[in-house]
């Protein structure tokens, strides 16, 4: 009888994590389907994506928490090129959802829906202009946004309320994350701590999480190293400050954190489709982020800490590039390719994908901001010796760049 009750449970826990797989998939094929137009933010399909989150919020069983209902209407500039002097002024909307357990603290949840539209700012893609899906960027965030309020709701951890949060205009500068940082709806000085997903659906093989603003409070590494991970191998990175709505939190004293599973090929293409997206591991994501507020649930508040900006190092100018795509999970020596792109000086030089370059000319590369510090030494038409290694062996290849 034991026996029989245990694999009822264990069937029963199968069924729930097949359920919650499926509504993930369910959520990002509707968001990032050709019917939204690449959710632009300010047009007609941004305003269809947000009635959607504002539907399965309500489905939920969440109350409203915006300005107009689920809605925080904000006013932004749009300029397709950030250098133009003038622009257009547009409309976007927040959309927020809120779960309240009667708590003196509240956890904020976001993820940003917005993303390029047809291509004419942001994009990597060249040709005619083409619908960019953002399956990954961010329809998969959006998805463990849902994911995580329906666990919040139907599993409560009561130390805290939840508000949750679909941020728009954040390809075009965090626009909405920081209005709603200047306009909360709920007071800043109740918020325990801020968790952002952004590109959360290409776990690999590796299952490596990068976990950036680990710096932002010294609970984050000690809850993280406690928590069952589900055997995803967590990558942090300290500075609370990078290009996702966490920074408007962390830039108001508020602990962040940003999951991000890592840049790839598809990145602001065209490309970024709903099939390419690991949905069994955003399942595991979800679970991992559902493991780390239940470990926080008895604490009312984290202490924050203020982080150097590792951006800052970035400031070193490059007018060129070899065409490749850094894999930021990857926590080794060096800086490892994950993608090299066709035509570009790094195909031509005979790079491929799963080099490590550890030498730019006579700059020794330990990491990505080496990296970029090496190509800064360069300009059109020069020349540089590029040391990788690759299956253990270190291979020479000498690049042009264009």
């Amino acid at each position: 009888m034991r026996l029989f009750a245990s694999i009822l449970v264990l069937c029963f826990a199968l069924t729930l994590t097949a359920q919650d797989t499926l509504q993930l998939q369910v959520d990002v094929v509707y968001l990032s389907s050709n019917l939204l137009r690449g959710r632009e933010a300010g047009t007609p399909y941004e305003r269809q994506a947000a009635r959607y989150i504002a539907s399965r919020f309500e489905e939920i069983g969440l109350s409203p928490k915006g300005t107009e209902g689920w809605f925080q209407p904000f006013e932004f500039t749009y300029k397709p090129n950030p250098h133009s002097e003038t622009g257009e002024r547009r409309t976007g909307l927040n959309v927020v959802g809120y779960l309240d357990n009667g708590a003196p603290t509240t956890v904020v949840i976001g993820a940003h829906f917005d993303h390029l539209g047809m291509g004419h700012f942001g994009s990597r893609h060249v040709g005619e202009p083409a619908i960019h899906n953002g399956a990954d960027d961010n329809a998969s965030g959006v998805a463990a946004l849902l994911c995580l309020a329906e666990k919040l709701k139907n599993e409560p951890l009561t130390g805290h309320n939840y508000l949750f949060i679909a941020f728009s205009a954040e390809e075009l500068g965090l626009f909405g994350s920081k209005y709603f940082a200047n306009h909360p709806t709920i007071p800043l000085d109740s918020v325990a701590y801020m968790l952002n997903m952004d590109m959360v659906g290409r776990l690999n093989a590796e299952r490596k999480l990068v976990v950036n603003g680990a710096g932002t409070s010294p609970a984050w590494k000690e809850t993280l190293a406690r928590i069952d991970t589900l055997g995803i191998h967590i990558v942090t990175t300290e500075s609370g400050v990078g290009p996702s709505d966490h920074t408007s939190f962390y830039l108001k004293n508020i602990p962040v954190l940003h999951f991000f599973t890592g840049q790839h090929a598809d990145y602001h293409k065209p490309e970024d489709d709903s099939e390419l997206v690991n949905y069994a591991g955003l399942a595991d994501i979800c679970q991992l982020i559902y493991n780390l507020i239940a470990a926080l649930d008895d604490q009312p508040r984290i202490e924050f800490r203020k982080t150097k900006d590792e951006s800052e190092r970035k400031a070193a100018a490059f007018k060129v590039s070899l065409g490749v795509m850094p894999d930021y999970t990857y926590d080794g020596e060096g800086m490892r390719v994950d993608a090299v792109i066709d035509g570009r000086p790094g195909a031509k030089a005979g790079m491929q994908a799963g080099d490590i370059i550890v030498r730019i000319g006579d700059v020794e590369v330990h990491n990505i901001y080496d990296y970029m510090e090496g190509l800064s030494k360069y300009g059109k038409g020069d020349s540089a010796p590029i040391v990788v290694l690759r299956d253990g062996q270190k291979i020479t290849l000498q690049a042009t760049f264009e």
